[in-house]
């Protein structure tokens, strides 16, 4: 009809390349990759920029899985069906070496290569991230049972994706999962009732209930459970390996707030076969492998959640006009793109960073391994805590289209808030960092070592590392209360100095002379777009749009 003629609506989003981020780029840079590397990660973000990649993951979120605990005949299966696409997104991650891939690749720099792969695919689903980011951080928490880690890891680490409850040992590729909390304590695992008995073949049959336990159709999951010596670790296969299942009920999926196409559940044991990983009473120490891992997933994704954000209101921005110009060329929209585009670049910087740390410190370095245990403390703190302002403020960029499911939009800001609660919400990982600092206090001199080698080529920056330093003078060590009080406040001043710092070292120009006159200067509102005057704000955001194939 004449009165529905479509003007002034912005195209869609498609046939672009996350990994032409200008972030990620630098990193990769930094790093030295062949070429050869570099063309595969560019490959994999070229397929998520596309239409089919884009419609798998819609297609997997708007079709959550469902539980089936009985088949027709009364029989007892707990299994979980989930829509085509879903298998499609982990084959195509599987396949990419986005799971356990990295502790057989021989590359120095397979965990970077690893994370910048998992950010660029990030943009098409989050969900089925879950799995393939425990499967990637249950490798060297299992090999503290070298046996165990002989049989299952070079499936772990297989690029082949095989779905279905079979016997693991008879699979081409395993998943692999968590099973931890429990109703009464969430991240205070100590309080665990899940009770573990010794067998005289070696196993132990476990019987308790646990409250979360993402992806249950995994092969495999890391549990903890209280044995005679205490909290352990323990091996739990859905299949036994005569073929035979094991007992895994199902009670219910969590009905949750986003991350849709992944299914969450409550699970029941009663005398559930399982195998030791550890000493007994060693089930945290074992276990923060894992945990450690999965942290650096949900700062990387919290860092993939922003650019996309950035990435959808800059598009909006160049494509939709008001007031007799373009959204992107007037001053105020601007200063809210560019400073998306900061708070953006920081975090992915800062998280491809700590992939670099890793691949250091699993080759031996303990410099490396002091620094990645604190910066990733503080950074996954951080950067968790800012995604969902974030994703605020880049849905209404759009406005009322921004409002709207079909934008894309409401599904990046449902999704934001979980990488803060996941593997520890804002209070648990703010005091991990002071207790790393309590009982490993060479990780604080090692972190101020790290940020004041950016010293001298910032006044805002060298101000804010003195202002922390006299802070952390000033505390009182046997001041417990006092200590946790503060601790948000000091660890987020230690999370955007590490960022500052790097930013300052291997950032743009623009955007480290924004992160600091803003972030570590105080000269800043209380939401974003009030970057202060001087900010090459039209730089930043051509930035973005360099990564979106548009002009500013």
């Amino acid at each position: 009809m004449p009165t529905h003629q479509v003007t002034n609506q912005v195209p869609l989003l498609i046939d672009t390349n996350p990994a032409d981020a200008p972030s990620i780029n630098d990193a990769l840079h930094r790093a030295g990759l062949d070429q050869s590397t570099v063309d595969e990660i560019r490959a994999l973000g070229a397929f998520a920029g596309t239409a089919e990649a884009i419609e798998l993951g819609d297609l997997a979120e708007a079709h959550p899985p469902v539980l089936t605990t009985h088949d027709r005949f009364g029989h007892r299966i707990d299994e979980v069906v989930y829509d085509p696409a879903y298998h499609q997104l982990m084959t195509h991650a599987v396949h990419a070496g986005l799971h356990g891939a990295p502790w057989s690749d021989p590359r120095p720099d397979a965990h970077l290569i690893r994370a910048a792969k998992f950010s660029v695919w990030g943009h098409v689903d989050a969900g089925h991230g879950c799995p393939i980011s425990m499967t990637y951080a249950a490798v060297p928490a299992l090999r503290a049972a070298p046996d165990l880690a002989a049989q299952y890891e070079p499936l772990l680490t297989a690029r082949e994706y095989q779905p279905g409850l079979t016997a693991p040992l008879s699979k081409r590729g395993l998943i692999a999962g968590m099973s931890m909390t429990e109703k009464q304590g969430g991240s205070d695992v100590r309080t665990n009732t899940t009770t573990a008995v010794p067998q005289t073949d070696g196993s132990y049959l476990i019987t308790g209930h646990k409250w979360f336990t993402s992806a249950p159709m995994s092969d495999l999951f890391l549990t903890l459970a209280q044995a005679p010596g205490g909290l352990t670790c323990f091996l739990v296969p859905r299949v036994l390996p005569d073929g035979s299942r094991n007992t895994f009920a199902l009670q219910r999926l969590k009905n949750k707030l986003g991350n849709h196409s992944n299914a969450s559940s409550e699970v029941e044991y009663q005398d559930t076969v399982a195998w030791r990983v550890g000493d007994e009473g060693s089930g945290v120490r074992t276990i923060v492998e894992m945990v450690n891992l999965t942290r650096l997933d949900c700062t990387i994704g919290s860092a993939t959640a922003m650019r996309t954000g950035t990435a959808q209101a800059t598009h909006h921005a160049i494509h939709r006009s008001a007031f007799g110009a373009r959204l992107v060329d007037q001053p105020l929209m601007q200063n809210v793109l560019a400073d998306l585009a900061v708070e953006s670049e920081a975090a992915t910087t800062v998280a491809l960073w700590l992939a670099q740390l890793t691949d250091r410190a699993t080759a031996g370095d303990d410099r490396a391994a002091a620094l990645r245990r604190i910066s990733l403390a503080v950074t996954k703190y951080h950067v968790c805590k800012r995604g969902p302002i974030h994703a605020a403020e880049a849905l209404e960029c759009l406005g009322g289209n921004g409002y709207i499911e079909d934008s894309r939009m409401p599904r990046l800001y449902r999704e934001a808030p979980l990488m803060s609660i996941w593997e520890g919400s804002g209070n648990v990982a703010a005091l991990d960092a002071l207790r790393a600092m309590a009982r490993q206090p060479e990780t604080l001199g090692i972190y101020l070592d790290e940020i004041r080698s950016a010293a001298g080529a910032d006044r805002h920056f060298d101000g804010a590392v003195h202002a922390l330093e006299e802070t952390l003078t000033g505390l009182d060590p046997s001041d417990a209360g006092q200590l946790q009080f503060q601790a948000r406040r000091i660890v987020g001043d230690m999370a955007s100095l590490l960022q500052g710092s790097l930013l300052i070292r291997y950032g743009d120009p623009a955007v480290s002379d924004a992160f600091t006159a803003t972030r570590l200067a105080g000269d800043r509102g209380d939401v974003f777009g009030t970057l202060p005057s001087g900010v090459d704000a039209g730089k930043i955001v051509s930035r973005t749009a360099t990564e979106i194939g548009a002009l500013a």
